[in-house]
């Protein structure tokens, strides 16, 4: 799509590595405007202010860890591909770092892998909002960086206008990347308009954290389209879970804690004018487990056997005495209650609640919701 600049460079004060090519022989120049040249190769740690320019293409190479005090800009139009070589390769935010990644509708940032089979490891943000978590920090899971704190009001940048597609490496049979992977990220982070698309493990997931995003698009996730845990207490508007196999899971999996299901601070998110679109399988959509609460409010969710089930007893409970809550809900069978103490009777007694077998096509969801139009995202 882009031309490959004959030229390789290293980014100065450093371990980022980027190379490109000239008569096919790799050369290693010193970067010194902090703008990268087209047709790069990253690799390594970011540890000063390093700009991706607009319109350029990359190549990513194992992880790229931005440290603290450094912030990676990723302007319009930018192309990140993975390089197919058995390695993780990801973009990981540390606490104190930042990343301004800024797309338009009609020239977005695009991530992805060399092949549909290379999966790569995705986006992972580590801040310095809280987890409850044992010792109210964590490490995340592929990078091994710290997360969590006290500072839910933290700011690690900007995300807007983006696809990412073809993530989930495996790291081994319990550690897969997701699309964005959220490590305690504060409500001072802007994140909209960012699509998941056919990623190996979940399209989003949150371990902690205030965040709040807005128009998110989950396309065929091959574990959960929507996953949190660890207490996090932000909010997702306007989203789109999207399923097409019958092997995908959840369309949303929710916990507060599965170590610890009275930890504290509570999972309790808003979840606000969701459609969420199964496979026709056996698997559950939402899934609200292990003492997650949770705010659902203008949400359709259909095309699972079961699509809302609830589990554990403080789930349960707490959907019971109103501490979470579900109105204008549509779902497309009967809710499914472990416990039998938040029951299918108690969801259709909201009368905003109701049950509905016809549930919703894509194509009449792109007709509720002008943004699903837009350029910048791929719903095949």
């Amino acid at each position: 799509m882009y031309s490959i600049a004959a030229l390789c460079i290293a980014l100065a004060a450093s371990s980022t590595i980027l190379t490109s090519c000239e008569d096919d022989e790799d050369k290693t120049t010193t970067e010194v405007s902090g703008e990268l040249e087209n047709g790069s190769t990253i690799s390594g740690d970011i540890t000063s202010n390093t700009t991706l320019a607009e319109g350029y293409e990359y190549k990513l190479s194992g992880g790229v860890h931005v440290k603290e005090g450094a912030t990676l800009t990723i302007k319009p139009g930018v192309k990140i591909t993975a390089i197919d070589d058995d390695t993780p390769d990801y973009i990981l935010i540390e606490q104190g770092a930042k990343i301004d990644a800024q797309g338009t509708a009609s020239n977005p940032i695009v991530m992805t892998s060399e092949t549909p089979e290379n999966k790569w490891g995705g986006i992972h943000i580590c801040g310095k909002a809280h987890t409850n978590a044992e010792s109210g920090s964590g490490s995340s899971e592929i990078g091994g960086a710290k997360y969590g704190g006290s500072d839910d009001k933290d700011n690690s940048g900007t995300l807007r206008y983006i696809r990412l597609e073809y993530t989930g490496f495996a790291l081994d049979e319990e550690h897969e990347a997701n699309g964005i992977s959220f490590y305690g990220v504060g409500s001072g982070t802007t994140v909209d308009h960012i699509e998941s698309y056919k990623g190996g493990d979940d399209g989003f997931e949150f371990f902690g954290g205030s965040v709040n995003v807005n128009n998110m698009v989950s396309f065929d996730s091959s574990d959960d389209s929507f996953d949190w845990t660890e207490g996090w207490n932000g909010s997702a508007t306007n989203i789109l879970a999207y399923q097409m196999s019958a092997e995908n899971d959840c369309l949303i999996e929710a916990d507060n804690n599965g170590k610890n299901y009275d930890a504290i601070p509570v999972s309790r998110p808003t979840i606000k004018n969701a459609i969420l679109i199964g496979n026709g399988g056996d698997g559950r959509g939402i899934r609200l487990r292990a003492g997650t609460q949770v705010i659902l409010d203008n949400v359709v969710a259909c095309g699972k056997n079961m699509p809302l089930t609830v589990e554990t007893g403080q789930t349960e409970t707490a959907l019971k005495n109103g501490d979470a809550t579900i109105t204008n809900t549509t779902i497309s069978a009967n809710l499914n209650s472990k416990e039998s103490i938040y029951t299918n009777e108690d969801f259709i007694k909201e009368p905003t609640n109701n049950i509905d077998a016809t549930g919703i096509t894509i194509e009449a969801a792109k007709g509720l919701n002008s943004w699903l139009n837009e350029s910048w995202i791929v719903l095949e």
